[in-house]
């Protein structure tokens, strides 16, 4: 670990720009990502056209509950991805795990372009969707632990936070292209075609997009301190199980952090779209360019948080950004429901930006927390455990909240709780900023 060690030194000594081979490393990460994400969030994005497609037309909104509960089961196969991943990964190396990541994600998405309807199948058609949806999942459950373990294996410790928040990014930027997608098919394309054939495009293109991202996935060489871990014999036979025995309360501190992370952002991002439509009556494409601003904005603010995380610390940043959502939530709800056409747009992007200041510490810190022989199955689980219960449930309560109560609002009360989970779990996390990661 010398030598590690040294370059890290090294790196501080000349600033954030990462030396040539971490920027190939964060490059890929970043580039895998925006894959794993893009055929992730297309789903969420396409979620009024789906519905209407592989759900019972006669009830728009039992057919959206019903899409929003095919997006929330995904999210269980997520920890089931997350161990299985994360045990390749501690295992066998993180660069294989993530292979295999990516090639299982767009294999799934682009299944969900090619299937036929309702109307030709009835009730398959929906089965097989959700099946689809639930390899999603399983591949998702894997992408982001991993992406950031190996990265924040790479990184010096003093930019470790900046240079994870960057990977945070591409998380972002997929999501982003999903909703870029979501609007030029709506903009450039007659509600008759989108309603026809066009919704399938955006699925299909995970094959082209699918295969870039596994040629660069390819290119990686595996991180010292996994190799580390091997030369000296410290895998375990079951990361898991080592991990729960040694560092349960690790994995409980980041599954109450990722709250405002996780359920914040599936419903500023994913949620916001339709709440926009629902119950604010925009246009789709009105929806989906407020959507596409708010992740921009995300995008920047995202290593801005990590720099600032790096220099003052990962406890006050959790702080400060879980308390502005618990503050801004219900306001900007608001706004998206009520208010005039530029306050709309300023809905979604400022609890976005909330998320994204929490989120450009987050994976630093657990990366931290946790040591290297089952960082990746650490993260990864309590990652995968907070998407499942507040994440990919997200859409699907707030739409149900709003249905059983009448109260448009309603889903600003769970973002607020979801902020107030993290800003509570911030008090008791303690101060990483610099430390060495162990092995």
């Amino acid at each position: 670990m010398a030598n590690s060690t040294t370059e890290g030194a090294a790196a501080d000594q000349v600033g954030a720009r990462p030396t040539p081979s971490n920027a190939k490393v964060i490059r890929g990460a970043i580039l895998g990502t925006v894959v794993e994400y893009y055929d992730f969030g297309i789903y969420g994005y396409m979620a009024t056209m789906v519905s209407a497609h592989f759900f019972v037309r006669d009830d728009p909104t039992a057919a959206l509950l019903g899409t929003f509960a095919a997006f929330a089961v995904a999210f269980f196969l997520r920890v089931p991805g997350g161990i299985f991943f994360g045990h390749i990964g501690d295992k066998y190396g993180r660069k294989r795990a993530l292979t295999w990541t990516i090639l299982l994600m767009a294999v799934a998405t682009a299944l969900m372009g090619l299937l036929p309807t309702y109307t030709t199948l009835g009730v398959w058609a929906t089965a097989l969707l959700t099946l689809s949806r639930c390899l999603q999942g399983f591949a998702a459950g894997g992408e982001i632990g991993g992406a950031n373990s190996f990265v924040s294996e790479h990184a010096p410790p003093k930019w470790r936070a900046f240079q994870t928040s960057m990977v945070n990014s591409g998380t972002y930027i997929g999501s982003l292209c999903a909703s870029l997608m979501a609007l030029t098919l709506t903009t450039t394309m007659t509600a008759e075609q989108v309603d026809a054939w066009g919704w399938r495009i955006p699925f299909l293109l995970s094959l082209v997009i699918g295969v870039v991202g596994l040629w660069i996935r390819n290119s990686l060489d595996e991180t010292e301190q996994f190799q580390d871990v091997q030369e000296h014999s410290e895998v375990v036979k079951v990361p898991l199980f080592a991990l729960l025995a040694t560092a349960w309360r690790q994995v409980l501190t980041i599954i109450l952090l990722g709250a405002l992370i996780t359920g914040g952002y599936y419903i500023a991002s994913v949620y916001a779209a339709t709440y926009l439509q629902t119950a604010g009556e925009r246009s789709p494409q009105f929806a989906f360019t407020a959507t596409c601003i708010a992740m921009v904005l995300g995008v920047i603010t995202l290593p801005i948080a990590g720099y600032i995380g790096d220099r003052i610390g990962r406890k006050p940043v959790f702080i400060g950004g879980s308390a502005a959502a618990a503050l801004l939530g219900v306001p900007m709800f608001m706004l998206m429901a009520d208010g005039p056409a530029p306050l709309a747009l300023l809905g979604p992007a400022v609890l976005f930006i909330c998320v994204s200041v929490v989120n450009g510490v987050s994976f630093a810190a657990y990366a931290e927390m946790l040591r290297a022989r089952f960082r990746y199955s650490g993260i990864a689980l309590g990652n995968n455990v907070t998407n499942m219960l507040l994440g990919g449930t997200a859409p699907f309560i707030a739409t149900l909240l709003v249905s059983s109560t009448g109260n448009k609002l309603a889903p600003a009360g769970y973002f607020v709780a979801c902020a107030l989970i993290s800003l509570i779990a911030s008090f008791f996390l303690k101060e990483t900023k610099g430390k060495e990661l162990a092995l």
